[in-house]
Order: C-alpha cells, then sequence, then structure tokens
C-alpha cells in the first residue's frame, strides 16, 4: 500500500561546504519533520500565459497549493487543470466568471458553482471540495449553495497584496508571516508572484514550515495526506537520511539513507538554477530538469547525488515514498 508522500522542506540557503544531516520521511503525522503546515493558494488561473510558469516554480521548490479555478477558464483550458493536479496541486472552484456573489440570486450563485464544478471536473482536475468566494465575500445565501455542492469556504488569513501591485519584497514578508494551519492568499497572473515562489519555499524551510493541504473539513492548512500534523511518528513508512558529502568550488555531493522499506522512491526537488549531475547506487529518472525520482536498482539503500552549484548552495528539497 502506498503511503502518504510528505514533501520536506530541508533547510534553505544552507550552503553546501556546511555538514549536516536531515531525516525525513512519509510517516503520516510528518510531526517529526514539519513545525507546521502552511496553505498556499493561487487565484484566477488557469491559463496557458501563466499556469506553466507558476507550477514550475511551484515544483523547481519543492511546494504544493491549491488552485482556485475559474470555471469559465478551466473550461477553456482543461490541459492546465490536468498539469496543476499532474504537478502535485489541489484545484479548487473559484466560481465560474468571477462575479460579485453576494449581488446575485441564489438561483445565479447556484449556476456559477455548479458549472465551475463540472468545468474542472471534466478537465481531469476531480470533484473540487474547496471554494473561494470572489473578493471574498460571502452571506448565507453563498454559504447555502456551498453546502448543496459539498464545498468548504476557503477566505485567507494573509492577503498578499499581488493583486494590487505588491512588490516581491512585499509578497514575501506576507508569506514570512504565515502560522501553522494558515492560508495566504495569491493569484497566478503577477509577475511579481512568480518571482517569489523560490524565497517563498526557503523562508518556510528556514522556520522548519511546510507547504500543506487546506482540508474540507475545517479550511485550515494541514498535512498533505490530510492529518493534522500532531503527535506520533511513522508506521510502515520510509526514511531518508540526507548528509553532506565531498564540497568543490562547482558543486557538491549529498549521501542519502534509506529505512524502513526495502522498495522505495525518493524524489528531489531541485532549486534552480542546481541541476543534479550525477547520481550513484539507484535509478534515476528525471520527469523534469529540477526533479530526481530515485529507486532501487539492486546496490542497496545507500546513494547519492552531485550537484552543480550554479551561483547557488541550498540543499534540495526530499521526500519518500513506501510502494
Amino acid at each position: 500500500m502506498r503511503t502518504a508522500r510528505l514533501a520536506v522542506a530541508v533547510a534553505a540557503a544552507l550552503a553546501a561546504a556546511t555538514a549536516g544531516t536531515l531525516t525525513v520521511g512519509a510517516a503520516p503525522s510528518g510531526a517529526a519533520t514539519c513545525n507546521g503546515y502552511v496553505g498556499l493558494t493561487f487565484d484566477d488561473g488557469p491559463s496557458n500565459d501563466h499556469t506553466p510558469a507558476v507550477l514550475d516554480a511551484l515544483r523547481q521548490n519543492g511546494l504544493r497549493a491549491t488552485m482556485f479555478n475559474e470555471g469559465q477558464y478551466a473550461a477553456s483550458y482543461p490541459a492546465q487543470v490536468k498539469a496543476e493536479v499532474d504537478a502535485g496541486m489541489w484545484v479548487g472552484n473559484h466560481s465560474y466568471t468571477h462575479p460579485h456573489l453576494t449581488q446575485l440570486s441564489q438561483a445565479q450563485i447556484d449556476s456559477e458553482l455548479s458549472r465551475t464544478q463540472q468545468a474542472v471536473a471534466s478537465a481531469g482536475g476531480g470533484t473540487p471540495r474547496l471554494f473561494r468566494p470572489p473578493y471574498g465575500e460571502t452571506n448565507a445565501t453563498l454559504k447555502s449553495v456551498e453546502a448543496k455542492y459539498g464545498l468548504t469556504e476557503v477566505i485567507w488569513d494573509i492577503d498578499s497584496g499581488d493583486w494590487n501591485g505588491a512588490s516581491t519584497d512585499a509578497i514575501v514578508q506576507a508569506a514570512s508571516r504565515l502560522g501553522d494551519g494558515q492560508v495566504i492568499l495569491m493569484h497566478e497572473w503577477p509577475a511579481n508572484t512568480l518571482a517569489a515562489i523560490p524565497r517563498i519555499a526557503q523562508n518556510l524551510a528556514s522556520r522548519g514550515m511546510c507547504s500543506g493541504m487546506i482540508s474540507p473539513q475545517t479550511g485550515r492548512a494541514v498535512a498533505p495526506d490530510g492529518s493534522g500534523g500532531g503527535g506520533g511518528g511513522g508506521t510502515g513508512g520510509c526514511t531518508a537520511t540526507v548528509t553532506a558529502g565531498q564540497v568543490w568550488d562547482d558543486r557538491y555531493n549529498l549521501n542519502v539513507a534509506v529505512s524502513g522499506s526495502g522498495n522505495w522512491t525518493v524524489t528531489a526537488n531541485v532549486p534552480a538554477p542546481e541541476k543534479v549531475m550525477a547520481t550513484w547506487n539507484v535509478t534515476a529518472s528525471y520527469p523534469s530538469a529540477q526533479v530526481l525520482v530515485a529507486k532501487p536498482n539492486g546496490s542497496g539503500d545507500n546513494w547519492g547525488l552531485t550537484v552543480q552549484k550554479n551561483g547557488s548552495t541550498t540543499w534540495p528539497t526530499f521526500s519518500c515514498t513506501s510502494n
């Protein structure tokens, strides 16, 4: 049985010359590796113009997010909805045409929500369980329609201000205020938001925070497997312990020891512009330029990789899955 996969941020901005050890695992609770979980959200997609770049940036920096899609765009760009899911994101409902819903009749609200549910599902995004009202505007009529479709309303704790021209620095600063369970509002179209993603990842990692899913039960951020993240250790999962190896001017080695399972998959998300130059003792594949997937090749459970710095010394983020 495949265990829940937990993407764990490795200490950001850690110089490769600094010796260190990090243990990551697929424990259902994730309590041993994350101080808390935050909900990163991106509204107003999908599109051919912006969605691919946002997804690439999130993947490259080991982040997952909830994409609140407008139904009209999900219908127009179904391949991008599927790309969101394939990239490990969650897809929510953000109405069909982004109106002021509190000014509409119940029948009009119903149409906005139901058409979006259908558009997202038809595009391969699953049936949304989360709903973000445009402009954060809600009332009792809207809530009754949400309940009809089994949708949990998700507003936000922190507004990045990206929709209002916030600078990249301001967006990063807003995200730095996120606490356990909290949700931040961002949008996929501002260039400053795209530029902020790597720095948001670094800040979260420096605080031991992980990007999580938004619980349909509570509307709060929780572990990606849906657990609250409190108490207990791993049972039946795999653990990857990462330690620093040799360091050169242009590259560095990392050593990985996997325990808890003999049939495992370790995924490393390498922050751009760094690149994996080589691996040893594993079968390696590369779903994208910044993602390494490692599987046993009969050489045991200890393996490693060489990372080309390209001016950066931020370690990759790792996740371990027991197959």
